[in-house]
């Protein structure tokens, strides 16, 4: 809660306390206790100096210590009813102000202990005040006191539920609304970054025809015993490589792209497809599978996605940058999940970057870590990577190993993933 919000409601409640003494003394001419009660109003007006010196007006208050405001406020009310005349008092029903304030913005265990704090209040000026000096006198049967009590605690208990039940059900319309817009916003910059991919094919394979023929002409002109042969080999077979991926970005899926038999394949192959392009001979990259102990189920049978070949690659890829030697791939599964997890000896993932990663324009590791930015990394690999596996169906979680290193967690539920094993007719079709 804001400190500038309980400091103006202070003010409101000093200026009203102040008027309301000023016409019941001087207007009406009873004979209150004027002197206490002036001393609570302007400690109430000293907190809000004091308030105002110390800290800057916009501050955001904790939960503990917006609720020690509002205690304190509810405590100085009580206070100020007990010298004049207590229940008996119209304005005790102010009571229920800072009980309906806590319920609107604090949290549960605040507003239960602000709830109790106002019913012991309540309690205590139904047995203990100072009476109100009425013309004639007022003796108000004991029944009536109770049954302003009554009324009172009641409408505490309702007023705190009804309002927490509605400001909590508003919060969740709100993270839903934000989730939403947040989930649109990475949409959109998905299909951004599709049309830039559209156009840096196309404006890139004429340069990369040019880099292939000369290639090609190096490779040819050198001898077999050139000490450049390696070289020109590396140079044809990386060419040709950029010229697929070309070709997979300007390629559109045809309708039933993936339903045929051929298309289903096991989860390891699945993630060996995926992980192989970016084996290096400095660093391993194996891929294991583990079946959960508590159950006998088989190794699922996925749909060879693009998107899974995709993210999952990329995923792999980030890991090659960052690790020593290692990077596992294992695939796990159950009767009800299946899991890709990629694991690397690397130095893991910042705690400062850890939050924000799947974000993109962000580095995925800190950029300060052994003066890794390469290149401008921006994270946008990792942003692509998990949205696609998102249209998949997959939740993806980022985390640094115990024993050291990081890993990604790709999880899908196995029903919503799982496609039927294919079926053959007979050896003759399996041979063709």
């Amino acid at each position: 809660m804001r400190l500038r919000t309980l400091v103006t409601m202070r003010w409101v409640a000093v200026a009203g306390q102040a008027a309301a003494l000023g016409v019941v003394y001087a207007g009406l001419g009873y004979d209150l206790p004027i002197l206490p009660a002036l001393l609570l109003v302007a400690a109430s007006a000293g907190v809000n100096l004091h308030a105002s010196i110390t800290r800057a007006g916009n501050t955001w208050l904790g939960d503990r210590a917006a609720a020690a405001y509002v205690a304190y406020d509810l405590v100085q009310l009580a206070l100020l009813l007990g010298v004049t005349g207590g229940l008996a008092n119209p304005f005790s029903l102010l009571i229920l102000a800072p009980v309906t304030v806590s319920a609107s913005v604090l949290s549960r265990a605040s507003t239960v202990a602000i709830s109790l704090l106002a019913v012991a209040a309540a309690s205590v000026l139904a047995v203990w005040h100072v009476p109100l000096p009425w013309p004639g006198g007022l003796d108000l049967p004991a029944v009536y006191m109770f049954g302003i009590w009554s009324a009172l605690v009641l409408s505490v208990l309702f007023m705190a539920g009804y309002v927490f039940a509605i400001a909590a059900e508003e919060q969740r319309m709100s993270d839903a609304l934000a989730a939403t817009q947040m989930a649109l916003a990475r949409e959109q910059r998905l299909s951004a970054l599709g049309g830039l991919a559209a156009a840096a094919a196309h404006e890139l394979g004429s340069p990369l025809g040019t880099i292939a023929v000369v290639a090609r002409e190096l490779h040819a002109e050198l001898p077999a015993d050139s000490p450049l042969r390696d070289d020109a080999d590396l140079l044809l077979q990386e060419s040709a490589r950029c010229k697929d991926i070309l070709a997979q970005l300007a390629r559109k899926p045809e309708s039933g792209e993936n339903t045929g038999p051929y298309n289903c394949l096991p989860l390891s192959a699945l993630a060996e497809a995926a992980a192989s392009p970016f084996a290096q001979d400095a660093k391993d990259v194996t891929v294991t599978t583990e079946r959960a102990p508590e159950d006998g189920s088989v190794e699922p049978t996925v749909p060879r996605q693009p998107e899974i070949l995709h993210g999952v690659g990329t995923l792999v890829q980030n890991a090659t940058r960052f690790a020593r030697e290692h990077i596992t791939v294992k695939c796990t599964w159950s009767a009800t999940r299946v899991a890709i997890l990629i694991q690397d000896d690397g130095p893991g993932f910042s705690a400062d970057i850890l939050p924000f990663l799947g974000e993109p324009y962000i580095s995925s590791r800190d950029r300060e870590q052994a003066g890794r930015d390469e290149g401008g990394h921006m994270g946008l690999g990792v942003f692509i990577a998990r949205t696609l596996l998102a249209r998949t169906g997959a939740g993806v979680a980022f985390r640094n190993r115990p024993a050291g290193g990081a890993e990604v967690a790709v999880t899908w539920q196995r029903g919503s993933l799982e496609c039927a094993a294919p079926e053959y007719g007979d050896k003759k079709e399996l041979a063709a």
